[in-house]
């Protein structure tokens, strides 16, 4: 049976490191040819897999023989192949599906990006306009609208996964109203209006985006009376004035954005509301690995980074936004509860 086996000494190690693109690629390629959606909950045999995923067997046997070296299904003495924890994450179905992350983080504009990562440490700027010529979302929805829907689709899986905590976190019983900026397709507007009857929520994000809002908040939806969709860059203004915004997850491009933003949301607020940045922590998570590799992703793609706590209360503390708390919303997230001082 091959298996994830314990570290290897320095010299292997490093050669295994070295083919890592290898290990990205197969996780990619077990993810797009469905193989995991394909694989029940027995152990099959190759030539049934590949005629199912429509491939030939030797090869599909190669990727998954690779795949099961790092624990990604698992292959048993008589050849056939089963299902571990982590193949089964690469399932649609799954309810903690991690399909669309794999293919995001392993999206075409990626291979051309990480040649050039020493590019980006030396200057500290992203190299995607130079490789494209234009800035990082411009040209996922001008020039590669399927990389476009790949992103939009692992955001909203993550943020289906996590709005429910963010909405048991958050005490907003006196609030009236709540915005997302950058909400995606309103999992966390909708979690929110779930849990207080009263409240009026209003998701902010891409027209792109937002034209794919949950159905439950546009015109005859359950939600829709207390709902409101509000195309646009909020990067560059924020039209709506409420008692709390939330902005999960999009701290992370350039500093000039990141303060133009907070700056958008603390002059639509006003003196007296509530601000709650939720985010990912490259100082304080339990898979360091990831997220290092997230913020280099973030260097190359927008010239931005993941925060460390410091760097993000210091951000807030520019943006003219006082410090209430610091709560973690679940392993991988934090909740920075801020109000503008009146």
């Amino acid at each position: 049976m091959t298996t994830a086996e314990t570290a290897p000494p320095p010299p292997m190690r490093l050669r295994e490191l070295v083919f890592g693109a290898a290990c990205a690629a197969a996780v990619r390629a077990a993810a797009r040819l469905g193989v995991a959606d394909a694989l029940d909950n027995r152990p099959t045999a190759v030539e049934d897999l590949a005629a199912a995923v429509k491939t030939e067997p030797k090869p599909l046997r190669r990727l998954l023989r690779a795949l099961s070296c790092y624990g990604v299904f698992a292959e048993l003495p008589d050849g056939t192949f089963e299902h571990t924890a982590m193949s089964r994450l690469l399932r649609e179905d799954d309810p903690n599906s991690l399909r669309a992350i794999a293919l995001w983080c392993t999206e075409p504009w990626t291979w051309d990006a990480w040649p050039k990562l020493d590019e980006a440490v030396r200057t500290g700027d992203n190299v995607v306009e130079g490789l494209y010529g234009k800035e990082f979302f411009t040209y996922l929805n001008e020039d590669a609208p399927e990389s476009a829907d790949v992103f939009n689709q692992a955001m909203t899986r993550s943020s289906e996964q996590s709005a429910r905590e963010v909405a048991d976190l958050l005490d907003l019983s006196g609030a009236t109203s709540v915005a997302d900026c950058g909400g995606g397709q309103g999992h966390v507007v909708a979690c929110l209006l779930d849990k207080y009857p009263a409240l009026h929520g209003s998701l902010l994000d891409l027209p792109r985006v937002v034209e794919n809002a949950l159905p439950r908040l546009r015109e005859g939806g359950d939600l829709a009376s207390r709902a409101r969709i509000v195309p646009g860059d909020v990067r560059e203004a924020v039209p709506v004035k409420s008692d709390v915004y939330v902005i999960k997850n999009i701290l992370e491009w350039d500093d000039e954005s990141t303060a133009r933003l907070l700056g958008n949301v603390v002059a639509a607020g006003g003196p007296g509301t509530r601000v709650v940045v939720i985010e990912n922590m490259v100082d304080d998570s339990p898979s360091m690995r990831f997220s290092t590799a997230m913020d280099l992703m973030l260097l190359l793609n927008v010239g931005g980074a993941k925060h460390t706590t410091e760097s993000m209360l210091s951000r807030l503390a520019a943006a003219g936004l006082e410090i209430d708390s610091v709560r973690p919303v679940n392993p991988y997230l934090h909740a920075f509860e801020c109000h503008v001082p009146g």
